[in-house]
């Protein structure tokens, strides 16, 4: 599929910014994609869930977030509260039930996402698939693990540079981590109003086992459905794991048609 992107001017002043996406017209419910810290709408799973959404017959949503892909901005500046903003703005461009699939924090935003959509009334979000969900991860994730030279760091210069798996180190502002203190989630329980399914790896060594579970015990009123992959790592795209998520996507449709 080539770059057919749309673009949709987000947030005002010098704080707007422009946000590329696409659409899939098809059935319902539409599946509605949020990518994780550094991927874009054409990394593997979100191109899998592509050709998912096609081979069903349903509408699919994608785009970058600001710093991400195609979209325009600096990722070091970035917010969680941009990224929501963004998501909405998105989000608003679609019509009827939609099933959200957030990866690692998107995930997170896909939560933060269906509280904002739940709030303006109910039926618009019919599932979530949470995929190593990130969820709270400037507190949990990354300042939980800072050491002392890293807060040192942090109060010296503004920012920290972590190590990642995938290429450069990711560079970490005070100012991120404390939008994300905003944001966070796991200090009581989460209503999400309708079905949840968690795909998990058990060789997670971004998001831990033991992060995904603690969200599972904060979702008390919803069904949720937690699958572990024992040998799966963090990015779950080999054939096998989008199997699982394509598996998990027909649950949540045939709920919905129920």
């Amino acid at each position: 599929m080539g770059h057919n992107d749309a673009f949709l001017n987000v947030g005002t002043g010098q704080n707007c910014r422009r946000i590329a996406w696409q659409q899939e017209r098809g059935g319902q419910p539409g599946l509605f994609w949020l990518g994780g810290f550094k991927s874009d709408m054409s990394g593997t799973k979100a191109q899998a869930l592509a050709e998912m959404a096609g081979r069903m017959g349903l509408g699919i949503t994608r785009f970058d977030y600001s710093g991400h892909g195609r979209s325009e901005g600096d990722v070091v500046k970035g917010r969680i509260s941009d990224w929501l903003e963004e998501s909405e703005a998105v989000f608003a461009n679609t019509d009827g039930p939609q099933i959200l699939v957030g990866s690692s924090m998107g995930a997170w935003l896909a939560l933060l996402l269906n509280q904002h959509v739940n709030a303006k009334g109910p039926g618009r979000v019919a599932g979530l698939i949470l995929i190593a969900p990130a969820v709270d991860m400037t507190r949990d994730l990354m300042a939980a693990h800072f050491d002392e030279k890293d807060r040192q760091t942090l109060k010296d210069t503004g920012q920290v540079a972590l190590p990642s798996d995938y290429g450069d180190p990711y560079i970490i502002t005070g100012a991120f981590l404390a939008d994300g203190e905003r944001h966070l989630l796991l200090n009581g329980p989460i209503r999400t109003h309708c079905p949840v399914i968690i795909l998990q790896g058990g060789r997670d060594k971004a998001v831990p086992v033991a992060h995904a579970l603690k969200l599972v015990h904060h979702l008390l009123e919803d069904k949720v459905m937690f699958t572990l992959v024992p040998d799966a790592d963090h990015s779950l795209s080999r054939p096998q794991d989008l199997d699982l998520l394509a598996d998990s996507v027909k649950r949540l449709v045939a709920e919905t048609a129920d």
